[in-house]
C-alpha cells in the first residue's frame, strides 16, 4: 500500500503572523514563528522576507536577539522609570529607554498589598509587565535598580532553625539564612545591615552575613533609619567636612553693612532648631509711594562658610538638601553650621546676605537692593506668638516689639497678599498633618497642621525675596538656578474637564489654563461635597516643580521668574543663587567659579533628584511611624475618604490620623468590580455598587505593619456600622507592638464579607448609587 504524503501546511498570511506575534506574551523570533506554523527547510526563506517586509511597513519592530514585536508592545520584563501620579492616584511609569516616535504605552505600577510604595519620581525599577486589553500595562515590581543588591537592611530573627534575616524592603519576598558565626552577636529583633554570601548552587537558600548592628527594631528611630536607608539618603558626613565645620568661626564686620541696630526677627515653628531667615518692615517714607512699604529679608550667609569645591560643598552637593522626618533631621550641613554659625540666633552677630525691597500699596515690587551684612536678631519668635500678638492677646513678646516690628510686618503682608490675589495664584486647600513625637521619638498624636496668617506672612516675604533674587540675576546676566513649574499636561486637564462636567462645573476646552481659572473652580465648589475631590484632582493635574538653569516661569505661583534664595542651610539651589549674587554684585571672592554655569544643567538634574529622594524618604518614614501608631488600633472602625481609585483596589485616607490604607479589590463586598478610568470609580458588575474618588466611607483596620508602613483596610457597609462607633479602638488591644509582625484583626472578622453571597443590596448602604460618578463627596 502506497504511503500517503501528509498534507502540506498552508503558508501563513501576514495577518496570521501578526496575530501570533500580538498574542505572544513575550518577543518572538523567526524560529518561534516557524515552529508555530510548521514551516521547515527552504520555506523559512520567504518567512524571513515577510518579516523584513512587515518591519519596513512599520508593523513590526526588531528587538534584541533578533526578536520581533508589534510597535508599542513591551517585553515581559523591563526596566521602567517612575513618571507621575494620575488623577486616580495610581503611580505611572514609562520605559527607561524609548526610541520610537510614538508615545510609549501607559504603565501602571501595581501596589504592594501592604502599602502604597513610596517611589521617587525618576526612580528606576525592574518590573514584570502584563499587557491589558486597552494596550496599557501593569507592572509588578521585581526590584529597584541602582541599589547594591549585596547590601541589605533587615531584621535579624532567631527561630527554631536558627537565625534569619527579614529584609525591610516591602518588595522583598524572601528571608535569608544567617549562620551563628555570621551574626556578629546580633540579638533577636535587631535591625542590621548585611551582605549576601556567594552561593554555588542556584536553587539553594541564600545566606547573609551581618556587617553592622544598628539597634532594636522596636524603636521609632529604627523605623526612620529604614526609610533613609531604602532611599539611599546620605547620613554620615565625611571626615574632612566635619573637620571644616568644627574649624568655622565668627565672621567680622569687614566690608559688610552693619545691620545690628535693625530689629530683624526670626519667625519659625516652636520645634525649629535652625533659624536661617529674618524679616523686618516699615512704612515707606517716600512721598512718591503713599501706602507703600520698605521690607527686608536677611538670610544666613552660608557661602561665607561653604565655598565652591571644598569638603563641605561636596557633602552638601551629595545631599542636595536636608531631609526632615517626624523624629529626626538629616541636615545638608553639619550641626556646627546648620544649628550654629549659620543659625540666626537672637542676641549674637551673624553674617547674612540680605535684600531691601520696596513695594507699593498694592504689593507690586518697585525696586530692590542686595547687600552683604552683619546682623543681630532681636528675637526668636514662633508663629503662634506672632499671631497672638497680632490678635491683641497676651504673649511673652514685649509691647514695644509688637508695635515696632509685628504691626509693620502685617501691614506689608497685607500689601503682598493683595498682589498675590491680583496675579491669581493656584490656591489649593490641602490639609497637612503634623506628627507629634515625645522625647523618645515615639508618636503620641497625628493632628492637622494649623495654618495661621503668620505662616502666610513669612511665605509671602520669602516669595518676594526669591523673585527679587531671580530678577537681579537676570539683570546682571548671571547664571541662575530657577525654580520652575510647568503648565499642567493638556491630557490631564481634558480628563479633569470631563469629570467636572458631570458635576455641572465647566472648564472651557482649548483655553489657556491659568492658575486663576483653577482657583475660580475651587471657589465655585467651596460649599459642595465634591470640594475635597476637586482639590485632589486639580493637584494631580499639576506637574512637579524642579530646578533648571532655563527659565520657564512658575505656574502655581503665577510668576514669570522665580528662584530659591531663602534657605541655603537646607537647599543647595539657594547656595548657588547666593554665590551667583555675590559674584555678580562683587560682594566677595567666594561666589561662583568662572566656569560654574557650564555645570548648571547637570546640577539642576541632580538636586531635583535629591529633592524627590528626600520627599520619598519623608513619606516612607511617616507611613512607618503612622503604622506603628495605628498598630494597637487594629480591628477599630474609622471614618475616611477614598483618595485613590485604581484597578487594584481603593486607597482610603482616615480622617483623624491622615493615614493612608489600601482596600484590596478582593476584599470589596461580594461582586467583581471594573475600573472606570474616565469617571474615577469602581463599578460592581452584579449589583452596580459604586466606589468613587472622594467618597466618604467607614473602614475597619485589618492590618498594620510598621516595618513596611502598610495599612490594610476593609470597607464597612450596612448593619456592620453598628458594630462599633466611628473611629473606635478595639477592646483589649495591647499598646505594645511588634514592628515586623503584620498585626491583623481576627481571622473570622477578616474573612467575613459585608454581605452574604447572592443577597441583593437593599440600597441603604452609603455607597449604593444608581449611576456611577454622579453623587457623593470626593477628595481632591
Amino acid at each position: 500500500m502506497a504511503k500517503i504524503k501528509p498534507k502540506a501546511t498552508p503558508f501563513p498570511s501576514k495577518d496570521e503572523v501578526l496575530t501570533f506575534i500580538r498574542e505572544s506574551p513575550v518577543p518572538v523570533g523567526k524560529r518561534e514563528i516557524a515552529r508555530a506554523f510548521h514551516i521547515k527547510g527552504s520555506d523559512r526563506i520567504p518567512l524571513k522576507a515577510m518579516l523584513k517586509e512587515l518591519e519596513r511597513e512599520g508593523h513590526l519592530e526588531l528587538r534584541e536577539k533578533k526578536k520581533v514585536m508589534l510597535p508599542g508592545h513591551l517585553p515581559s520584563v523591563l526596566v521602567i522609570e517612575v513618571a507621575d501620579i494620575d488623577e486616580d492616584g495610581e503611580q505611572l511609569a514609562r520605559p527607561a529607554t524609548w526610541e520610537q516616535e510614538t508615545p510609549p504605552p501607559r504603565i501602571f505600577l501595581a501596589p504592594d498589598k501592604r502599602s502604597r510604595a513610596a517611589f521617587a519620581t525618576g526612580e528606576r525599577i525592574l518590573a514584570r509587565m502584563s499587557r491589558n486589553d486597552d494596550g496599557s500595562y501593569d507592572a509588578q515590581i521585581i526590584r529597584r535598580i541602582g541599589k547594591s543588591p549585596d547590601r541589605i537592611l533587615g531584621v535579624y530573627r532567631i527561630g527554631r532553625e536558627g537565625g534569619h534575616l527579614h529584609p525591610t524592603d516591602r518588595r522583598a519576598k524572601n528571608d535569608f539564612v544567617v549562620r551563628a558565626e555570621d551574626a556578629r552577636g546580633a540579638e533577636n529583633n535587631e535591625l542590621v545591615v548585611a551582605t549576601l554570601k556567594p552561593t554555588r548552587h542556584r536553587n539553594s537558600q541564600r545566606e547573609a552575613r551581618v556587617l553592622e548592628r544598628i539597634g532594636a527594631i522596636d524603636t521609632p528611630r529604627s523605623l526612620s533609619l529604614i526609610a533613609l536607608y531604602e532611599h539611599e539618603v546620605p547620613i554620615a558626613f565625611s571626615h574632612d567636612a566635619e573637620e571644616a565645620a568644627k574649624a568655622a568661626k565668627a565672621a567680622d564686620l569687614g566690608a559688610r553693612e552693619d545691620l545690628r541696630a535693625l530689629p530683624l526677627v526670626t519667625i519659625d515653628g516652636s520645634d525649629a532648631r535652625d533659624f536661617d531667615d529674618a524679616v523686618w518692615a516699615e512704612a515707606d517714607d517716600d512721598k512718591q509711594n503713599p501706602g507703600g512699604w520698605h521690607l527686608m529679608v536677611a538670610i544666613a550667609d552660608v557661602a561665607h562658610y561653604v565655598t565652591a569645591g571644598d569638603a563641605l560643598d561636596r557633602d552638601a552637593y551629595r545631599r542636595g538638601n536636608s531631609t526632615y522626618l517626624p523624629n529626626q533631621v538629616v541636615p545638608m550641613l553639619p550641626e556646627e553650621l546648620s544649628n550654629g554659625w549659620c543659625s540666626l540666633k537672637p542676641g549674637v552677630d551673624r553674617p547674612c546676605l540680605a535684600v531691601h525691597m520696596w513695594i507699593d500699596a498694592e504689593g507690586k515690587p518697585l525696586r530692590h537692593r542686595f547687600i552683604r551684612g552683619l546682623m543681630r536678631s532681636a528675637a526668636r519668635l514662633t508663629y503662634e506668638q506672632v499671631q497672638a500678638a497680632h490678635n491683641g492677646e497676651d504673649t511673652e513678646i514685649p509691647g514695644q516689639l509688637t508695635d515696632l516690628v509685628i504691626k509693620p510686618l502685617y501691614g506689608a503682608y497685607s500689601a503682598l497678599l493683595a498682589a498675590r490675589e491680583a496675579r491669581g495664584t493656584l490656591e489649593l486647600e490641602l490639609t497637612e498633618r503634623r506628627v507629634v513625637v515625645d522625647d523618645d521619638g515615639r508618636i503620641t498624636a497625628i493632628v492637622p497642621r494649623e495654618r495661621l496668617d503668620s505662616h502666610k506672612l513669612i511665605e509671602e516675604f520669602m516669595i518676594a525675596a526669591n523673585v527679587a533674587a531671580a530678577s537681579e540675576l537676570e539683570r546682571l546676566r548671571r547664571p541662575c538656578m530657577y525654580r520652575v513649574h510647568e503648565q499642567p499636561d493638556p491630557v490631564k486637564i481634558e480628563a479633569l474637564a470631563q469629570v467636572l462636567a458631570s458635576m455641572d462645573l465647566h472648564l472651557a476646552r482649548g483655553q489657556v489654563i491659568r492658575p486663576k481659572v483653577l482657583t475660580q473652580l475651587l471657589t465655585k465648589a467651596a460649599k459642595r461635597p465634591e470640594k475635597p475631590m476637586i482639590n485632589e484632582m486639580i493637584l494631580r493635574t499639576q506637574s512637579q516643580a524642579v530646578y533648571s538653569p532655563e527659565n520657564i516661569g512658575h505656574f502655581g505661583l503665577a510668576l514669570p521668574r522665580y528662584a530659591h534664595f531663602t534657605s541655603p542651610i537646607r537647599r543647595y539651589a539657594d547656595l548657588l543663587v547666593h554665590r551667583a549674587l555675590i559674584s555678580g554684585l562683587k560682594l566677595g571672592d567666594d561666589g561662583l567659579p568662572p566656569d560654574a554655569a557650564e555645570a548648571f544643567e547637570e546640577i539642576a538634574q541632580h538636586i531635583s533628584k535629591t529633592e524627590r529622594r528626600s520627599s520619598a524618604a519623608e513619606r516612607d518614614a511617616v507611613d512607618r511611624l503612622t503604622a506603628a501608631y495605628m498598630a494597637d488600633k487594629v480591628g477599630g472602625i474609622f471614618q475616611g475618604r477614598v483618595n485613590g481609585v485604581t484597578r487594584f483596589g481603593l486607597f482610603v485616607t482616615l480622617d483623624d490620623s491622615g493615614a493612608d490604607g489600601l482596600v484590596p479589590m478582593s476584599s470589596l463586598p461580594d461582586d467583581r468590580y471594573d475600573h472606570n478610568e474616565a469617571k474615577h470609580c469602581l463599578i460592581g458588575r452584579r449589583w452596580g455598587r459604586v466606589y468613587s474618588l472622594g467618597d466618604r466611607v467607614a473602614a475597619r483596620l485589618m492590618e498594620a505593619t510598621p516595618v513596611t508602613g502598610g495599612l490594610v483596610l476593609q470597607i464597612i457597609e450596612g448593619d456592620e456600622d453598628a458594630e462599633a462607633p466611628a473611629n473606635s479602638e478595639p477592646q483589649g488591644t495591647d499598646a505594645s507592638w511588634d514592628p515586623l509582625k503584620k498585626t491583623s484583626a481576627n481571622k473570622k472578622l477578616a474573612d467575613r464579607k459585608s454581605r452574604k453571597p447572592g443577597k441583593r443590596p437593599t440600597g441603604k448602604g452609603k455607597n449604593r448609587k444608581k449611576t456611577p460618578g454622579t453623587k457623593g463627596s470626593r477628595r481632591r
